[in-house]
């Protein structure tokens, strides 16, 4: 155990935390040059091509240093707010954390949440500067907001270049020399950590996961904590660059295990994993249930697709736990499924790996969160879709999420951000300069109005400067209503909105305006209406297109004239009321994209 170094690696999105980790696998001499390709711990191709981890992954190193060998496990984590309970786990199961900066942009939001997980966890932390050989990198200031955030030597932060490789060297000797060895007791009954699991179609599910007590060994009857269901351990091993099987995981070393396990749902990450025969008496702490924060309807373009689609969303439930869904229908989209997610980005890549891994084309309605609504009668009840609200008259009153949302920019567009937040009913709690062009802005915020397009919104008024970073509150009382959309006289039900009563007029009328555009003529007349139970708070007039009747008649007695007016207009009335109208498929995206 003395020899053993577990670590990860935490970052703000775009830090180059992946380059890092490649450059440590070649010097470490863990993946062969012919191996060796950018992002090497990244599987998917929409993690390559997007610059970003979206499964965190671990993998073993040897390092040889003054004669002595030392292993050590990299717990690669995502950077993205969406994932930061992945990023908890994979801490939890680290003794130390090399905080990389990018020396060109400094300190960010992301950073700062994930540096104080791990001083939670009580890590210890190495920074480190990263991207030194760009021209643009202000190593010395970053420095200092380094030395300011951590209250650290200025001497101990490493400068490095994941590109070049300077510095690497360094960086391997720090982490054997300041980590600490993972402590634990080889004699204790088996208590491992689950930070991560992934499915394989040949061998199930397979869990990683890192010893704390005890050790595991092959063939054993394991428990799982949470879930309370046994297994065998068929197969364990160790994670290099592919699985390796051993036949026993010591207390402090990170290692997988295969059991058979066919349901994701079996496999939740911050589990604890111990024997049949000599269980241990508690779990780890700080193991919790994912909650889906954003919920969206997610419909086969075609509807003869459903079994299709239900098929694709069961395998890809297998490959991400956190996604959550059930059946439901629309009057307006036919059947499909109501998908919790756990963030914006979350709900981007599903609706990418659906199109990608399974060609399948969906219709994805406007994202929206669960509220809670009270009714007279004292009942709470989950509304995860705008039709879930009881009728007015039975709602006592509306609770809403909030988030608490941290936000770090330059000082000059403190003024376009703050105003942007209180347009979204935000409160503002406070406001610290970090430097003398840099300002930490904390508010809370209703999460519904963080789920539209805030995030873009955001990085349009700071130039892409801004970055972003949130963790939920608590529900609070709101006065919210439900915005219908009739097109018709006909309710769109995918189109439907739970919104603040003082935002509803203006929304509804954009929302009208917008619909007028994206929807095609037809021979009748269209009104577009949003409603606010039998109150119309906006209207549209789609035109009807006509031909023109009275071309025939040149000159002559006006009533003639008038008579075929007459009978065209019985025509469009009659043809109004049996009349269907389509609605393209820009018209439910239209909503994200307002102003």
């Amino acid at each position: 155990m003395e020899n053993i170094r577990n670590f990860c690696i935490i970052a703000h999105i775009d830090h180059g935390k992946s380059t890092l980790a490649d450059r440590l696998l070649e010097y470490t001499k863990t993946v062969s040059k012919r191996d060796l390709q950018a992002q090497v711990l990244d599987d998917m191709d929409l993690e390559r091509e997007r610059g970003i981890t979206i499964k965190s992954h671990a993998i073993q190193m040897d390092y040889e240093l003054n004669g002595q060998k030392y292993i050590l496990n990299l717990i690669d984590t995502p950077g993205h707010v969406d994932f930061s309970y992945e990023v908890s786990r994979s801490i939890a199961a680290c003794e130390g954390a090399l905080l990389i900066v990018d020396a060109a942009q400094g300190i960010q939001a992301q950073t700062i949440s994930n540096l104080y997980l791990a001083l939670e966890n009580n890590l210890t932390i190495i920074p480190v500067l990263n991207k030194i050989d760009l021209p643009s990198a202000n190593p010395e200031e970053v420095k200092d907001q380094i030395v300011e955030l951590l209250g650290c030597e200025r001497d101990i932060i490493l400068s490095a270049s994941g590109k070049t490789g300077m510095g690497v060297y360094d960086i391997l000797e720090a982490i054997v020399n300041r980590v600490p060895a993972p402590k634990g007791n080889l004699n204790a009954p088996l208590q491992a950590l689950i930070f991560d699991s992934v499915f394989n179609s040949f061998r199930g599910i397979i869990a990683y996961f890192k010893v704390i007590n005890g050790e595991i060994k092959k063939g054993d009857r394991v428990k799982f904590f949470a879930t309370k269901k046994e297994y065998n351990a068929e197969e364990i091993g160790v994670l290099r660059l592919k699985q390796e099987p051993r036949n026993s995981v010591k207390v402090g070393d990170v290692g997988y295990i295969i059991s058979g396990i066919k349901e994701a749902r079996e496999v939740k990450v911050g589990d604890t994993i111990t024997l049949v025969a000599a269980p241990c008496e508690t779990a780890i702490q700080g193991f919790e249930d994912v909650k889906p924060m954003v919920f969206a309807g997610i419909y086969p373009v075609d509807t003869d697709d459903y079994q299709e689609l239900r098929y694709s969303m069961e395998k890809l439930q297998l490959n991400d736990a956190s996604l959550t869904w059930e059946p439901e229908s629309s009057a307006a989209l036919g059947f499909g499924f109501r998908c919790g997610f756990l963030g914006m980005l979350h709900m981007e890549i599903i609706q990418e790996r659906l199109e990608r891994e399974f060609n399948m084309t969906v219709i994805t309605t406007v994202p929206n969160v669960s509220y809670f609504a009270h009714t007279t009668k004292g009942e709470k009840i989950i509304v995860n879709n705008p039709s879930d609200l009881p009728e007015v008259s039975r709602i006592d009153y509306v609770e809403e999420p909030y988030i608490k949302a941290q936000i770090i920019t330059k000082s000059e567009f403190t003024g376009g951000i703050m105003s942007l937040c209180i347009n979204k009913r935000g409160i503002l709690k406070n406001q610290v300069y970090l430097t003398q062009d840099r300002v930490e802005l904390n508010f809370e915020l209703p999460l519904g109005e963080v789920v539209f397009d805030f995030y873009d919104k955001l990085k349009t008024i700071s130039k892409g400067y801004a970055s972003f970073d949130y963790s939920p509150l608590e529900y609070r009382e709101s006065q919210l209503v439900k915005l219908d959309i009739l097109l018709n006289s006909e309710p769109v039900d995918a189109l439907s909105a739970l919104i603040h009563r003082d935002h509803a007029h203006d929304f509804g009328k954009k929302i009208c305006e917008k619909l007028k555009e994206l929807i095609p003529r037809q021979q009748f007349e269209i009104p577009i209406q949003a409603a606010i139970g039998a109150k119309i708070v906006a209207r549209e007039t789609i035109r009807a297109l006509r031909k023109d009747v009275t071309a025939k008649c040149y000159g002559g007695d006006i009533s003639r004239k008038r008579k075929l007016l007459e009978k065209q207009k019985e025509g469009k009335k009659r043809m109004r009321q049996v009349g269907s109208v389509e609605i393209p498929q820009q018209a439910f995206m239209a909503v994200l994209k307002l102003d």
